[in-house]
Order: C-alpha cells, then structure tokens, then sequence
C-alpha cells in the first residue's frame, strides 16, 4: 500500500462483518479466508484496516448529487427534485431523514472494534525471521492507533449530527446491539477527546520514513490533534455550551495550539491550491477518491460539454467577500464597492471559489447573464448566477470522444481551518489581543489566513463581538465549500438568520458596462430550532427502545 488513495474495493470481510446478522466473520466469500486467517496474516489484516479508511466522508455530491452547501446559505442547487431541498422545505422527520450516516458510521465503528479485538497480542511468529519482520511489527503495532482514530472520527461524526448517541467499543452481538445504551454528548465528546490525546502520543507526524516504507494518507498525530481541536470547538459552541464554560472554549484553544505547536503545517501560498492536492502542506488529513469525472458532471457549467449545473453559489456567499484594497465588508460605505461593477476590486478568494458572470472558464468567457451562453431560460442554468469553480477540476475533459478523468481529494482538515478554530476559541476566551500564555493572539491567527488572501490585516482594537462577527464571516468565505458552514450555522444557532436566499439577476444594458446587476430575493427557507440536531432515525428507535428522540422530533 503505496497510498490509500486507489482503493478499489471494500475487502469483502468488512462488508461480511458490519452488515451479516451474525456476531463475527465465518469467512470471505471471495477469498475463503477465515476470519482467523484474515487477522493472522499481516497483509490481509492491513488489507482490512484499509477498509475502514473507506467509510471517511466527503461531500463530493453527497446528498442526492448535491453538496450539502446546498443546504446552507452558501449555496442552491438547481434542480428542485433533489433530496437536498427537503432540508432547505424543512421537509425531513425521523420516518423521512437526510443524511442519513448512522447505519454507515455504525458501520465503520464495528469494523474497527473489530480490528482492535482480532489483532490484539498478534506477532506474527511465522514471518519472524524475514528480514523486514522488524519493519513489519513497526507497521502492524501502529495500525491500531489508525483504527482508534477512525473509530473515533465516525463518533465524531455520528454525535455532531444526533447529539446522544450510544458509545460502542466492543464488538456487540445483534442482541445487544439492539440494546445499547443511549450516551450524552459529553461522554462521547469525552470519548474522542480521550481518544484523541492517547493516540496522539502514539502516531507520527507523517509516514515519509516510517518502517522504510513511504506511504500517505494514513492518521498522523495532527489528524488526532486535529479531530480533538474540531471537537472540543463544536463542544464549546453555542449550542451545547449553553452557559458558555470559557474553561471549554481554553480547552479547543489549547488543542488548535498543540497541532501549531507541531511545526509540520504550512499554508499554502496560493488559496487555489488548498483543495483536490494530496501534496500539500497545509494538508492534514483527506479522503482519496480515485479517477472519476462525476463531480465536474454535475458541476460544469450548463453551456459547457457534458456539464449539467449542481451546486450553485448564493449571492450570500459572494457577499461576504469584502474589497481587497481596505478590507471592508461591500456594505460599509466607506469600502469603494461598485454595484455596477460588482466583481472588481473583491477579495481574491471570491474568484478562487465562484465562477461569475465574466469569468474565463476553460478558455471561454461565462455568460450567465439572462439570455447569455449559461444562463437562464437554458434549462438547468444557474438560478443564483453563479457557478461553482472550487472542488470542481477545470481540466477534465467531458467531450464524448475525449472524455477524461482525475483523481480527488476531500479536505478533511487542513491547517487553515486549525487557525480559524484557534482564532475563533481565544477571542471567546480571552479577547482579539489576549495571547493568555499561549503567544499568538486570536488577531495573529486570523492575520495568516488573510495574509495568505492577499487581504488587508484584520485592525488592531476590535471588541470581541466585532472580533466574532468578522471570524465567522472569514470562516465562511475561507472554508467555503469545504462542508463546514452547513455545521458552523447549526453550531453557532444563528440558522433563523439564514433563511433568506439571495440571487444576482444580470441582464444586459448598452450602459453601465454592458449589463445591469440585479440583486433579488431567491427563496425564504424555513429554520425551526429543532433543526441544529438532526432526528435520530425512526428505524434505529424501532429496533433498540432504550434510544429517545431528540427534542421538536
């Protein structure tokens, strides 16, 4: 294993395993392993532990070929049939969930209990005079600190989305899988966290030279650290910290610290490269996908061979990129913006991230005005005015005679987002200009994103609520469409501030430069309070009755 990122295939004894009714594996119907040989034999226990790495998220399309930005204030996807917009109806119950990942996740977390219970003690004495045994154990002893942070990415997952949720570190049986026990957020916001800084000790910064062997994509310490950081900030927030304990908010400052502490991460020098680049060194931790053109399918322009619109940016998220020259949100006065002109002078990112109307895309220039190449009446056209351009590989190919396909990488976590999360949890603790012992300032953390933008310092002198409301909106400009504003609002409880969804309708005009730029009211989305968690799903309460519903479900 080179690298995880051509997996081909699930390894048969994971699928056997987390899906059969029986307690353990008899054997592979493939191979004809036994489960004792599986787990007795290093290459296919490493096989098995690959396996797991298959249930890691990515939002490449996830939810009915939309991304889950769809479902947020960043963006609108263009067909009104696609699941997604039952979030966006507020049309999802317990009987009719979305995003539905507890089966799955589930999934993944008894595949690695498994993994931790089978390879406990193994030394694989028949291979202990090979020349590479000492490499091997090397290997072998590190696989189970993977499996525990695997395991303890998909709780991660699982309770950000349904809050209590049970705990399970053993292999259970049908019988009592079906009667576990409910856990409160804490205890698995414990679990993780405990997880995290155990295993953290444990595993290297990266596998460059570990064991002679030079593989990538495998859980380093800053993925553990990492985890802990996004853990113990979505813990401090809002909606779980109801009587907002600084004590927590210190605590995700100090783990966002010790993964800077490291000194291994670096931001990229240019934002475009942030995203679908396994070799950079703001990289911590991703999931691979192999050669695939799917998501440019969905996401090319309409207009443009074999695209067909998906995820469309709102005018919310444009709007959040301030002017470059001074910083200052296009509402402010004082900031130069120029409505006629709308896209001049913006923050770097904006063209990084959207493809607007005027944009070069694939050597050709994107006509999304009504009536343009891209745009409306055209079936399936932008309804924002907008196109997608991040995540989305300008240089595939979709001509049927000529059609090509490149590998993916979903961030899972990055350096950028490390600052952020640092930023955001010192300036709750302590203020903007704080450094509290720590040595770097909520404003120092945030003033490297910026650099690295292009953009104007943050100014010195800002109270922390001002300090909170330019972070989130930094947040949602710098980690846009990287699945994280879908969670910040719910987080934050600021969703009722969400549910206008804004347009730009442009037409053309002999003046003002050739067209008119019309902001308008797209749709009013509904957001009730119940919505920050999601319903556990009917089908889970009707097998084990010890699980109770979430509130408003």
């Amino acid at each position: 294993m080179k690298s995880l990122k051509h997996i081909q295939y699930f390894f048969l004894t994971i699928l056997i395993l987390t899906v059969s009714s029986c307690n353990y594996l008899e054997y592979d119907e493939t191979s004809f392993n036994r489960k004792d040989d599986v787990f007795s034999d290093f290459n296919r226990s490493k096989n098995f532990l690959t396996g797991i790495y298959n249930y890691l998220p990515t939002d490449f399309n996830s939810i009915d070929g939309a991304m889950r930005a769809s479902a947020s204030d960043e963006a609108e996807h263009v067909l009104d049939l696609s699941n997604i917009q039952r979030f966006n109806q507020g049309r999802y119950s317990a009987l009719q969930p979305i995003d539905n990942v507890w089966g799955e996740m589930y999934s993944g977390i008894r595949a690695a209990n498994m993994f931790l219970k089978e390879t406990e003690g193994q030394e694989f004495l028949e291979d202990q005079f090979n020349l590479d045994y000492p490499q091997m154990i090397e290997q072998f002893n590190n696989y189970a600190y993977e499996a525990r942070f695997l395991r303890a990415f998909f709780y991660f997952e699982l309770v950000k989305r349904y809050k209590n949720i049970p705990l399970i570190t053993e292999v259970l049986t049908p019988e009592e899988a079906i009667n576990a026990n409910q856990n409160t957020f804490d205890d698995v916001v414990n679990f993780i966290i405990s997880e995290c800084d155990a295993i953290a000790l444990e595993l290297p910064n990266d596998y460059a030279n570990f064991s002679d062997v030079a593989e990538t994509g495998r859980a380093t310490k800053g993925a553990a650290l990492a985890l802990k950081s996004r853990m113990l900030l979505y813990a401090a927030s809002p909606l779980h910290n109801t009587n907002n304990d600084v004590s927590i908010w210190i605590d995700a400052a100090s783990a966002a610290k010790s993964v800077i502490d490291l000194n291994v991460y670096t931001l990229e020098n240019n934002y475009s490269n942030v995203v679908n680049n396994f070799t950079s060194n703001e990289l911590i931790f991703e999931r691979r996908e192999g050669n695939s053109n799917g998501f440019e399918r969905r996401n090319f322009p309409i207009g443009y061979e074999g695209g067909n619109t998906g995820t469309c940016p709102t005018q919310n998220l444009v709007d959040a990129y301030e002017m470059q020259s001074n910083g200052l949100a296009i509402s402010d006065p004082a900031s130069g913006y120029d409505p006629t002109n709308p896209y001049s002078g913006r923050d770097p990112r904006l063209q990084q991230t959207v493809i607007v109307n005027g944009s070069n895309w694939k050597g050709q220039t994107v006509e999304s005005f009504i009536g343009g190449a891209n745009g409306r009446p055209i079936t399936n056209a932008t309804k924002t005015g907008y196109y997608l351009k991040k995540y989305v590989i300008e240089a595939i190919n979709l001509s049927p005679t000529n059609t090509t396909n490149r590998e993916h990488t979903w961030v899972l976590f990055r350096y950028g987002e490390v600052l952020l999360n640092y930023a955001e949890a010192m300036n709750e603790a302590y203020g903007p200009e704080n450094g509290a012992g720590f040595g770097l300032t909520a404003l120092d953390a945030v003033n490297q994103i910026r650099q690295r933008a292009n953009m104007p310092n943050y100014p010195a002198g800002l109270s922390q609520s001002g300090f909170r409301d330019k972070l989130r909106n930094e947040r949602m400009v710098e980690l846009a469409f990287e699945d994280h504003r879908f969670w910040d609002i719910r987080r934050w409880k600021i969703g009722q501030q969400t549910t206008n969804i804004f347009q730009m309708e442009i037409s053309t005009n002999s003046s003002n430069n050739g067209f008119v730029f019309d902001k308008k009211l797209l749709e009013v989305r509904p957001y009730e309070e119940r919505m920050n968690i999601y319903p556990i799903p009917q089908a889970e309460l009707f097998k084990n009755e010890n699980l109770t519903q979430n509130t408003g479900w």
